[in-house]
């Protein structure tokens, strides 16, 4: 079988769910309190997809500017992305675009997978401050993927990986297989410059 590593970063704003997000998915538990983040945190969980093993390596980033510094460093070799704000929170969706525009800045992966990810999905409708079609909006336009989840009822918590793992394995796939045909075609030119022309002897016999 396949083994395939992927690294993952988690940013958004301060007490967001970011840090509850990675704890649900890798432990499956949920702290009603949770220390903020200092720097960054780490946490592995391993899938099976695709008749892959797949080791999701994830980096739950501060998002405090006083830290912005060490997590700039976190985004290099990043696969996914998961871009987080709190639905009951507007300031934490106002900031989405000066999020994105940070990771697009220091991630130099051009088939990067980004998900924006709307957390706390389980609050009362009266304590929203998101609507859900404005956020679908707004990930569609900047041509993301878009989902809301909730750490404490798990609610969709496994999806945001699994599904972003899955599309980069997809993208994997696809420029293994670009790669491929560009190889066979090489190959295919330099037989073909290789090949000599037979010339007919009796042709050139005075």
């Amino acid at each position: 079988m396949v083994f395939v590593t992927l690294k993952y970063i988690i940013i958004g704003d301060s007490e967001v769910g970011k840090s509850s997000l990675l704890l649900q998915f890798t432990e499956k538990t949920f702290a009603a309190v949770h220390d903020l983040t200092i720097g960054v945190e780490f946490g592995a969980k391993l899938l099976d997809l695709d008749n892959r093993k797949v080791k999701l390596e994830i980096w739950d980033t501060a998002g405090q500017e006083t830290f912005l510094s060490i997590t700039r460093s976190y985004y290099r070799g990043a696969d996914g992305v998961l871009l987080v704000y709190d639905i009951g929170k507007r300031s934490s969706f106002e900031h989405l675009g000066r999020w994105l525009q940070e990771c697009q800045q220091n991630c130099m992966n051009p088939s990067l997978e980004i998900m924006v990810v709307g957390m706390k999905a389980d609050i009362a409708d009266g304590q929203r401050q998101v609507p859900y079609d404005e956020a679908a909006s707004w990930s569609a336009r900047h041509g993301l993927h878009f989902i809301e989840a909730s750490a404490k009822t798990a609610l969709n918590v496994e999806t945001v990986f699994v599904e972003t793992a899955t599309t980069i394995l997809r993208h994997f796939d696809d420029a293994n297989q670009a790669r491929m045909r560009a190889n066979h075609k090489v190959q295919l030119n330099a037989a073909s410059s290789l090949a000599t022309p037979t010339t007919n002897e009796c042709c050139n016999q005075a």
